[in-house]
């Protein structure tokens, strides 16, 4: 129960980061904080589990994705729960901001911040958490065994057989 899945469809996560967007537009757009509480949650529950314990991610994995005509196309799960942990981050402080201090200023600032890294997610195929986990493996922050695959770009090129006798 408590993992993550490796690798991650591509595909689910950028439907996820769909989900998010519209959580997040509906918390700015509708002046809904209150919002920002399942916001958290499913991020902290992907974190710690995944799929499992996010009712966003159980709608996506079990519903929506198989519904869909899009091949599975998988990545290395590390990045992607790197990626949920800065959303878990960000939509905590955002929480604290706004039921600890009632400032719903700050908390309405960081939810946009998750607005723009979702929206690159899931419109772009662009995981900004991802890039960031990628960095911090280059500088040695994070030790290449956590993703092995991660740092051998060559592993993701397919290889044909043509190639392989080059």
């Amino acid at each position: 129960m408590f993992s993550f899945p490796n690798p991650v469809n591509e595909v689910s996560a950028r439907l996820v980061a769909t989900g998010v967007v519209v959580m997040c537009l509906a918390t700015l757009f509708f002046g809904q904080p209150w919002i920002i509480v399942p916001l958290a949650y499913g991020f902290t529950a992907r974190v710690f589990t995944g799929p499992t314990l996010s009712p966003l991610g159980q709608f996506v994995t079990r519903v929506l994705t198989p519904a869909l005509p899009f091949a599975p196309k998988n990545t290395p799960g590390p990045p992607k729960r790197f990626a949920q942990g800065v959303g878990a981050t960000l939509s905590a402080f955002a929480l604290v901001a706004w039921l600890g201090f009632g400032s719903t200023t700050a908390a309405y600032v960081l939810v946009g911040m998750i607005l723009v890294a979702a929206s690159l997610e899931a419109f772009a195929g662009y995981c900004l958490g991802c890039k960031v986990f990628g960095a911090l493996m280059r500088v040695g922050w994070i030790p290449e065994s956590a993703c092995a695959e991660c740092g051998d770009i060559w592993s993701r090129i397919p290889r044909t057989a043509e190639s392989a006798t080059r």
